[in-house]
């Protein structure tokens, strides 16, 4: 992902419900201008016409379209959390499935338009909102992994921090590769696979 080399920090936030809604239709038109023409041509008047507001009141919330997908970025990764973490079956023997859990989760949480996850991997750039957003959704994905991690009896891994670290990331990447840019394997088999590698890791040198 590219630094910022502009201003891309939204101008305003919006205080009253109707500003509020106005800026949620003005992204919701973003996401469908990039995925229907790209980004090169995806451009703020386009955006302004399919949200149905002025070019004058788009650039009141945004610099720039460059503003306009970081802060789609955000709401991506705001929707990432391992929503039923907190439910799955940790006794002996579910190894296997609480990792498919994790994996499963991940691919749910890229599947909606390829395209534009693909945009924002390729054209997205750093607004201040966006890297702490990605701090704090990492921070929280590796709490919530951690958690079910070091409470299974079954994982067994020199370190468990650096395990932790390992699998989210490897799970991350490999799901917004898969998503983005279509690699020519069934979503099953994905699935299977990864979930056995990170499986057999996680049980340690001598299962």
């Amino acid at each position: 992902m590219p630094s910022a080399n502009r201003d891309i920090d939204p101008r305003r936030r919006p205080r009253q419900v109707r500003a509020e809604l106005t800026r949620d239709r003005i992204l919701t038109a973003a996401a469908h201008v990039f995925s229907e023409h790209g980004y090169a041509a995806g451009t703020t008047n386009r955006i302004a016409e399919r949200a149905r507001v002025s070019i004058g009141s788009l650039y009141q919330y945004f610099p720039n379209k460059d503003a306009v997908l970081a802060e789609l970025m955000v709401r991506h990764i705001d929707r990432g959390a391992w929503t039923h973490a907190d439910r799955l079956d940790l006794s002996p023997g579910t190894l296997e499935s609480v990792v498919r859990a994790l994996v499963r989760d991940a691919i749910d949480n890229h599947r909606d338009d390829p395209r534009l996850l693909r945009i924002m991997i390729e054209e997205g750039q750093l607004s201040a909102e966006l890297r702490e957003t990605i701090t704090r959704h990492g921070e929280r994905r590796v709490a919530q992994v951690r958690d079910v991690f070091a409470r299974h009896p079954d994982v067994d891994v020199r370190d468990l921090d650096t395990a932790v670290d390992l699998v989210v990331f490897t799970v991350e990447l490999n799901t917004h590769r898969l998503a983005a840019f279509q690699q020519p394997v069934a979503m099953e088999t994905f699935e299977n696979e990864l979930v056995d590698m990170v499986t057999r890791y996680l049980r340690g040198p001598l299962r």
